[in-house]
């Protein structure tokens, strides 16, 4: 029971869910408060909102120009998370608060919800308590063993270190089943850099029963476009075995997707599998 608790750990790590935050990124190219104003004619333009009426709105853009638009003539106005940079609007990584599985130091903002399936298995749902604590759970969608219980967990965090280039944050990702079994894992995690462009480390203690051990994990996220990160997320364990991956997330207005490759390494054979996950941030 151990062992299998171990190695269910083992892979809700690479699942941990940690919640997205929603705040728009500030940035010294553009205003970090942008609307996006769509007519009826299709025209679309971001900027800021410098005066509203019941006849007209008018906007000021990133590079200074003043539109002006009649209310018959708009189609939406609305507040969206991101930015304007190079005349380029760049939404916001609603779930930047993690790489592909495991967490950033990144936090929940207070009543943020983030919804989530990993590999189209193990669904997540997070939700920020306060701006700096979350907690989350869930349970596989299938689970084969038919002689053990169904497993659930459950991952508290808690940052503890928030500022402009770094946060740091501690957290659980705890395992049970009904049965009274459980594993876990404690961790420690920092992320240095700004929204779109990032280091994270981190190391965790792994624990079943009286078993203990330890996992270090290494990634980074850089933003190549509008729509696009690229991602590398990388562990070692302390027997020397460990998981290399890399891939892309495609980022929505509050839907984002995570396509990658991961490949284990130290097991004496080369093998890669796909990584695909999915969530909503609200």
């Amino acid at each position: 029971m151990k062992n299998m608790f171990l190695s269910l750990v083992a892979l809700l790590l690479l699942a941990a869910p940690a919640a997205a935050q929603t705040a728009s990124p500030a940035s010294a190219s553009g205003p970090t408060e942008v609307y996006e104003l769509v007519l009826k004619d299709g025209s679309r333009v971001f900027g800021v909102v410098e005066r509203e009426t019941d006849q007209e709105v008018v906007l000021r853009t990133q590079a200074g120009a003043v539109v002006t638009a009649r209310r018959q003539e708009i189609a939406s106005l609305r507040l969206v998370s991101g930015r304007v940079e190079r005349g380029e609007f760049r939404r916001a990584d609603l779930h930047r608060t993690r790489l592909f599985f495991a967490p950033t130091a990144r936090s929940l903002e207070r009543g943020e919800v983030s919804f989530g399936v990993f590999q189209f298995l193990a669904p997540f749902v997070q939700i920020g308590v306060t701006d700096r604590i979350s907690v989350g759970g869930g349970t596989p969608l299938i689970f084969g063993f038919d002689d053990f219980e169904r497993p659930f967990w459950f991952t508290p965090k808690v940052q503890v270190v928030n500022t402009a280039n770094a946060q740091g944050a501690v957290g659980l990702l705890h395992v049970f089943d009904l049965d009274g079994d459980s594993a876990g894992i404690a961790y420690g995690v920092g992320t240095f850099g700004n929204t779109d462009n990032a280091f994270t480390g981190g190391a965790g203690m792994t624990y079943a029963g009286d078993s203990r051990g330890w996992i270090v994990m290494g990634g980074a996220e850089g933003r190549v476009s509008r729509s696009v990160k690229v991602m590398t997320e990388n562990y070692v364990w302390q027997n020397g075995e460990g998981i290399v991956s890399g891939g892309v997330r495609f980022l929505g207005e509050r839907l984002s997707a995570d396509l990658a490759l991961a490949v284990p390494v130290g097991i004496g054979e080369l093998v890669a599998f796909p990584v695909i996950n999915f969530v909503y941030v609200f």
